[in-house]
């Protein structure tokens, strides 16, 4: 199996499970489903790829789904929810970072076969985190802004709240996206990975997150149609 066919799988299961999540859990899992892509994200983001013609980091698909959730989470239940989305993803990316520092500070018995991987996997983690809650913090704050702002203005114009889901979810995340592509990459690989495997980095992450975002928008209006059929007006 190629790695294309793998991306488009995986986009196909991440996205879906994010509704699978919302309608078993509502927004409790949203919630769970942030505790997992921001761990799961931060440990697949160590694997570098070829597919459709670039080079890129993995993980760009659960970093996006994020947004998602987010998004839902700011349509549905309004600006504050969605701001406790972000903060539950930093307080466990603070967590891991202590828990996965202790894992490669044991000392390993004679009969340890897996201690020398996990070093290797884990030793970068404490810059990989630390980049990715600034980041994080920073560009889920500002998604959550533009969101809500984007909002405010296609209400004053069309004058319904319902109306322009598509420009709302996608401007806040594509400009978001843009935001997070430059500052994750330059802080979490600079000086790991050449100068122009960063800009290829930047170039075919944000070529990803542009197919993700725009691809997320059924998404979202799934959601909204899923939150409206729970609370009928």
């Amino acid at each position: 199996m190629t790695n294309e066919v793998l991306l488009i799988l995986n986009l196909i299961f991440i996205y879906s499970s994010v509704l699978i999540f919302y309608k078993g859990l509502g927004t409790i899992g949203l919630y769970c489903w942030t505790v997992f892509a921001t761990i799961t994200a931060n440990i697949e983001v160590l694997l570098v790829v070829d597919a459709f013609a670039m080079e890129q980091t993995l993980g760009n698909i659960l970093f996006a789904s994020t947004f998602i959730v987010t998004d839902i989470l700011s349509e549905t239940e309004g600006k504050k929810a969605a701001q406790k989305a972000v903060i539950i993803g930093i307080m466990t990316s603070l967590v891991f970072i202590i828990i996965s520092n202790c894992w490669i500070r044991y000392i390993p018995s004679d009969s340890d076969f897996a201690s020398a991987a996990i070093k290797t996997i884990f030793s970068n983690t404490p810059r990989l985190m630390i980049s990715s809650i600034t980041v994080y913090t920073i560009v889920q704050l500002f998604d959550v802004f533009a969101y809500h702002f984007i909002w405010k203005i296609t209400t004053t114009i069309s004058k319904s709240k319902e109306n322009f889901l598509w420009l709302r979810n996608n401007g806040a995340t594509l400009i978001s996206q843009l935001l997070n592509t430059f500052l994750y990459t330059f802080a979490a690989f600079y000086g790991i990975y050449s100068t122009k495997t960063l800009f290829n980095i930047v170039f075919s992450t944000f070529v990803i997150y542009i197919i993700t975002s725009l691809l997320d928008t059924p998404v979202v209006y799934i959601a909204r149609k899923i939150y409206l059929n729970k609370n009928p007006k």
